[in-house]
């Protein structure tokens, strides 16, 4: 019983850090995996903008459509005028165009720009952002696109680093009582 205390107290601190490291390491990926996810939607909302804010009209600035939101791993836009109601879309979620959250567009209209998930239904979330536009005319931006994918990569990452940690604390463990043998049968060698 002394000896696997003794192995305990030594891979104890060593499980700790490889606990540690593979959170760290899973997290750093997911975020870098979602972050990724609103880089297409940022050009989009970001240019939309600045052509409505120029007094372009909102259906021209729409690209084709219609994207099914909630099938449709394609971005959509949808243009919101300044009191939040959708004036031109390319994306529909079941036939309609989804309102966004009032607290977004209060946020958005101080702030400029906010990066969101937004889950409009149960099944369907969205790497969304949101612009807020100003000139001649002013209201609303948003470009979206489906996260299905991006949640299947995260998915796999965390199952790989679940994997992974598990390797390094049985791998740790075996380490430290190999090394805990082999010091107590030098020390028996002594005597």
């Amino acid at each position: 019983m002394n000896k696997l205390l003794e192995v305990l107290k030594h891979w104890m601190p060593i499980a700790a850090v490889a606990t540690i490291l593979s959170a760290l390491v899973y997290a750093a990926v997911q975020q870098d995996l979602r972050l990724s996810a609103n880089d297409p939607q940022i050009q989009m909302a970001e240019d939309a903008a600045v052509q409505l804010a120029r007094g372009m009209p909102p259906a021209t600035v729409i690209p084709d459509g219609p994207v099914d939101i909630g099938r449709s791993l394609a971005p959509f836009l949808v243009v919101y005028n300044d009191q939040g109601a959708p004036v031109a879309s390319s994306g529909k979620l079941q036939g309609q165009i989804p309102d966004l959250p009032t607290g977004v567009l209060d946020y958005v209209r101080t702030s400029g720009e906010d990066r969101i998930t937004w889950q409009p239904v149960p099944e369907v979330r969205l790497a969304s952002v949101v612009v807020h536009y100003q000139g001649v005319q002013s209201g609303f931006v948003l470009a979206a696109r489906s996260l299905r994918e991006i949640e299947k990569r995260e998915d796999e990452v965390e199952l790989e680093a679940g994997l992974a940690w598990l390797a390094c604390l049985a791998a740790s463990l075996v380490l430290v009582a190999l090394a805990e043998w082999l010091t107590n049968r030098g020390v028996a060698r002594r005597n």
